[in-house]
């Protein structure tokens, strides 16, 4: 067990590093862009970034999903190689008559989608749809054969080429918030290229007879993922668009820092995402893999609920830190959103047990039950006459649909798949966490350097309290020491190898 857990920490820590080097950037620069964008500017390019994820879900039509399941069937190279380029043939062709489209529709699709006619804005978006789409896939690709070099290269380049074009075109070309989404896409596009001729054995763009069996084979496991996909998303963006549309353009553009700031648990939960499901589907015992999901969960829940402990406590201070004051308000929704996006890695557990049992349908009424909660807070916490709770509101919208989601899940998928979750460890670290984070937002200093000390010192009473109350079990406690042990030794393994290489530097002749 404990070698699964170091695959998934090792293949989530490769999937993560462009996630974490993007978003450290994103937050250093986020001063930057905020100082050049007011917050209707910024709302905007956020509204039709979070409209291109959505479309990008629809036009893989499952594909992307099929094609990680089926990778697992057997071993045979020639059949990978054939689903492989099937896949990404199929992407190719629905992105490329998909963007077509929307370019002669750019006119009207912008009235629709942010209230005002920006073509060349929706221009900028369109190429983001192709490239992102199109990028997820050969990513997808390079995650079956937990390729993590590659991995990490191609996401390192994504990044650079980002921000160099982005700060281009937004600071020194003032293209405002065409800039920002040309610079994100110009940039992924590239990207997509250059992947596309690394996996050029592996990428084609046509399909073939035998392609086509295939892709019916893929579409009737993917297809069915498709509305359960697009609803979960909506509901991640339902409250982004009706907060610009209904509600006020600044506070769109609050909420759409604050979601930036919320990257720090985002990132756990992206690199869980990518490394989470091709170990999942690899385990053939289901007993075993059993005993992982539940192990895997209570981590993840450990994991991800102390980094939003931290936010709730020092959210004040990083919007401070990160953004322009006339941001300060985003604030407010941090807490609410950092929680969100940790409940949504607990979704993607019963997901993989959906997938494992190949009855992707369960999927949906799930997703359903999640989007139609979160319409019903926003309106009810956020209503459209500027009164309520504002972007906090929609946080607690966002963290309700998710508990939705997941209780109607686990009723579900319970019969499917037996898994033992760890009810007890869960609800004492869920009522130990709560505890610190609220008690220390009620009693502590909001503000100056006093806030940030007390509050910094307040945090330590998690960890305190997990050993004090036995939370962990004397064989994790071995197993944690097993791993610093092994990581020490690596460590000393790699100084001593460093050593020799610098001491031959700086005397090649001492071995003659």
């Amino acid at each position: 067990m404990l070698g699964y857990l170091k695959r998934l920490l090792t293949t989530g820590a490769a999937y993560q590093f462009g996630d974490i080097l993007a978003k450290a950037l994103a937050l250093l620069t986020l001063p930057l862009y905020t100082s050049h964008l007011n917050p209707t500017a910024y709302g905007a390019a956020e509204s039709l970034l979070t409209a291109v994820i959505l479309s990008s879900i629809l036009l893989r039509v499952g594909v992307g999903e099929a094609f990680i399941r089926f990778y697992f069937d057997d071993e045979d190279v020639a059949r990978r190689e054939r689903i492989a380029r099937t896949a990404t043939a199929a992407v190719a062709l629905t992105t490329t008559v998909a963007a077509l489209a929307s370019l002669a529709l750019a006119t009207p699709l912008s009235r629709l989608l942010l209230g005002f006619e920006d073509p060349l804005l929706l221009d900028c978006a369109v190429l983001g749809l192709w490239a992102f789409t199109n990028l997820e896939m050969a990513y997808a690709q390079l995650r079956v054969d937990e390729r993590a070099r590659t991995y990490v290269f191609a996401t390192g380049a994504n990044v650079a080429l980002t921000v160099s074009f982005t700060i281009a075109l937004v600071v020194f070309a003032h293209q405002g918030a065409r800039g920002l989404l040309l610079g994100n896409f110009g940039a992924s596009a590239l990207v997509v290229l250059a992947l596309w001729w690394v996996l050029r054995r592996r990428v084609s763009l046509r399909l073939g007879r035998r392609s086509l069996a295939d892709l019916r084979a893929m579409l009737r496991f993917g297809l069915p993922t498709v509305p359960a996909d697009a609803s979960v998303y909506a509901l991640q963006v339902a409250d982004r668009f009706y907060l610009f549309r209904s509600y006020s353009h600044t506070s769109a553009g609050l909420y759409a820092v604050a979601i930036k700031l919320a990257t720090v648990v985002f990132v756990a939960v992206r690199g869980f995402q990518y490394a989470w499901p091709p170990l999942a589907y690899s385990i053939e015992s289901d007993e075993e893999a059993g005993r992982l999901y539940s192990l895997v969960t209570t981590y993840y829940a450990l994991a991800t609920g102390a980094v939003v402990c931290a936010v709730a406590l020092l959210g004040r201070w990083m919007v401070h830190l990160l953004a322009a004051e006339r941001f300060f308000g985003a604030y407010r929704a941090l807490p609410w959103l950092a929680l969100g996006w940790a409940l949504y890695g607990l979704y993607l557990v019963f997901v993989a047990i959906a997938a494992r049992a190949r009855v992707t349908s369960r999927n949906v009424p799930a997703a359903l039950a999640g989007l139609a909660v979160n319409i019903a807070l926003l309106l009810v916490l956020v209503p459209g006459s500027g009164a309520g709770l504002g972007i906090a509101g929609a946080g607690i919208a966002l963290c309700g649909a998710y508990a939705a989601m997941l209780a109607v899940m686990y009723l579900l998928t319970r019969s499917l798949f037996r898994v033992g979750f760890e009810w007890a460890r869960l609800a004492q670290l869920a009522v130990i966490l709560i505890g610190v984070a609220v008690s220390g937002e009620l009693l502590l200093p909001a503000s100056g350097a006093l806030g940030l000390l007390s509050r910094l010192a307040w945090l330590a009473l998690a960890p305190a309290a997990l050993l004090l109350t036995r939370f962990f079990h004397p064989h994790e406690r071995d197993g944690a020491r097993t791993l610093i042990a092994d990581g020490r030794r690596r460590v000393g393994a790699f100084r001593a190898r460093h050593g020799e290489v610098e001491a031959y530097a700086e005397d090649p002749l001492r071995d003659l």
